[in-house]
């Protein structure tokens, strides 16, 4: 078998061509030495990138056997063709000579590599799907690192005995933290997380201790059931009290009693359920759900070459929405470094479009280079390629056409949503193509002038507005309070809210405000009583949505305003003076 060779990236990842044919593909592939600071020192971590691999596949980070050859190691074990068949990205922890440390040290450094591989200077993950495994002597250290940082794993396994007692350290967790540049925000709380753990002996004090230890957190059931390869499994307790439609309780513990070596048969086994769970931000903390899978959840990929880029978007048809009618269409923009297929699982818009009956699409945006000299393909709309402005309102509009001509669409009721970039998208066409939509819902993005990289012009409809963002935000709330306001936005966000305030002829001091935790309201109404603007705080948030925001944008708001026979905008019936 021959060996890996290993390289490192280029200082320069701008000058690497971007094939427009799939513009979301990473740049380099194969194995390569990259770096993490922990506690004050550099240590190196090998990293795998397979053949064609999309940006924003699940990570999968290994903390293998101490004294290992990684690139060698990687391949023996099956973890190279996991990670190519499963289409992942792998990372390999490499132990200090002296051997793996399970003083809390080598789970820093762990962790310290959940946060560098989302840095993307090389290439695009997300934190909603980052797996830790343990193999080895480095059992001890996967489960160190998620137990400091539960919220941020969406799930753990390991192979060999724990070796360390989590009792001891079960209340020494991560300090909560924000990575400058990204969305990306620690906030190390305890939570249910799914594991699988394969031992030879259930007795041995260290690994019934973990057991224990997961068996508590993810609450599960006294009796054990047993299959899929595993010897135990507890399920989560049939009983909750609270809804699910923002955390669903999944988080099994399953162990195998098995002492073999690690194959790629095993692994793919316990891969095929723990790569189920994602970890979404939300309010309070992050959730963990099953991973909704457009195609499987049947929605339908399209593909378009538009202006020399290749561009997709997924369609999702409830059943109910049938061809003899018109239905609703809403537009669900994804934020910043994400795609098409990631929001889909993350809004949950499908599930709305199921109960509510209306046709809904995610397409996927036009790409940006994020940092100087670094990717010049990350997905993000109304970007720029080489000083050249992305036209996404034209793709937008050249979308909704294509798929009125398709679909049964009712074109009074079209709408538009979506979340960070995907917000300020959905600001840019609330100014930009209020002929085509009849409300729009903005959540932790608006209308930002140095994030817009191409001028638009505006139309004269007013297109009522709903904005969500967390009172954490830093990328939209403000510090300090607002002297005419009862909630505060940075400037540029300000100055958007008093421009559509103007426009659309509302008094700023006469506002409604009510609290529906964890939002509190502030609409502002015409003189007519019809709430043209909507801004809604939530409460110990950052820069995140969830998908009960999806049910509230369309039942309390778009559900509300359509348009009639001549193009003007009604609410509930009522036409609205402008």
């Amino acid at each position: 078998m021959e060996k890996p060779v290993m390289r490192k990236f280029p200082q320069k990842m701008a000058d690497i061509p971007i094939d427009f044919a799939h513009p979301n593909q990473t740049l380099m592939q194969g194995c390569f030495e990259e770096t993490a600071a922990v506690n004050g020192e550099s240590r190196s971590f090998l990293t795998y990138i397979p053949e064609k691999l999309e940006y924003c596949q699940p990570c999968l980070i290994v903390a293998p056997p101490a004294g290992v050859d990684l690139a060698e190691y990687m391949e023996e074990s099956g973890l190279k063709k996991l990670a190519d068949d499963k289409r992942l990205f792998l990372f390999l922890l490499k132990a200090d000579p002296s051997g793996w440390k399970d003083d809390g040290s080598d789970a820093d450094y762990m962790n310290a590599v959940y946060t560098e591989v989302q840095s993307r200077n090389y290439y695009v993950t997300m934190q909603d799907n980052i797996y830790a495994c343990g193999i080895g002597d480095g059992a001890a250290i996967a489960h160190q690192a998620v137990q400091k940082m539960a919220s941020e794993w969406s799930g753990l396994f390991s192979f060999g005995t724990i070796g360390v007692n989590l009792r001891e350290s079960s209340e020494c967790t991560a300090e909560n933290a924000e990575q400058n540049g990204t969305e990306l925000r620690i906030e190390a709380a305890k939570c249910q997380v799914p594991v699988w753990m394969t031992f030879a002996d259930l007795e041995d004090g260290f690994n019934l201790q973990a057991v224990d230890y997961w068996k508590e957190q993810n609450h599960v059931t006294d009796d054990p059931l047993k299959g899929q390869g595993a010897d135990l499994i507890w399920m989560p307790s049939p009983v909750k009290r609270f809804s699910e439609v923002n955390e669903e309780q999944i988080a099994q513990v399953r162990v195998t009693l098995d002492a073999g070596e690690v194959t790629l048969g095993r692994l793919e086994k316990v891969w095929n359920y723990i790569g189920m769970a994602r970890r979404h931000r939300s309010f309070t903390r992050k959730n963990l759900r099953y991973y909704r899978e457009p195609l499987a959840c049947g929605a339908v990929l399209q593909e378009r070459v538009f202006e020399g880029m290749n561009r997709l978007w997924y369609e999702y048809v409830p059943e109910s929405c049938t061809a003899d009618q018109k239905w609703p269409l809403v537009v669900v923009m994804h934020g910043r470094g994400g795609t098409a297929e990631s929001f889909f699982d993350i809004s949950a818009m499908s599930v709305v479009a199921e109960a509510r009956r209306f046709l809904v699409v995610f397409p996927q945006a036009g790409i940006h280079q994020q940092k100087p000299d670094g990717l010049k393909n990350v997905l993000y709309w109304n970007g720029s390629y080489e000083g050249r402005p992305v036209n996404d309102v034209a793709f937008i509009r050249s979308l909704v056409e294509e798929v009125a001509k398709r679909l049964p669409v009712d074109r009074k009721r079209i709408y538009a949503c979506g979340q960070s970039s995907g917000g300020i998208m959905t600001d840019v066409l609330c100014g930009s193509a209020g002929d085509l939509f009849a409300a729009c819902g903005s959540w932790s993005g608006m209308y930002h002038p140095r994030k817009v990289h191409g001028t638009y012009e505006k139309t004269e409809d007013v297109v009522p507005t709903l904005f969500i963002c967390g009172n954490k935000d830093r990328f939209c709330t403000a510090e300090t309070e607002d002297e005419e306001f009862p909630f505060s936005l940075i400037p540029e966000l300000r100055k958007d809210i008093v421009e559509k305030i103007e426009r659309y002829h509302l008094d700023k001091n006469h506002v409604q405000t009510w609290t529906t935790w964890p939002i509190t309201w502030y609409s502002y109404p015409n003189s007519q009583g019809i709430p043209l603007l909507t801004v809604g705080i939530v409460s110990d948030m950052a820069h995140a949505n969830y998908p009960e925001e999806s049910w509230i944008t369309y039942d309390q708001f778009f559900s509300q305003f359509a348009k009639d026979e001549d193009g003007n905008l009604c609410y509930r019936g009522e036409k609205v003076l402008i």
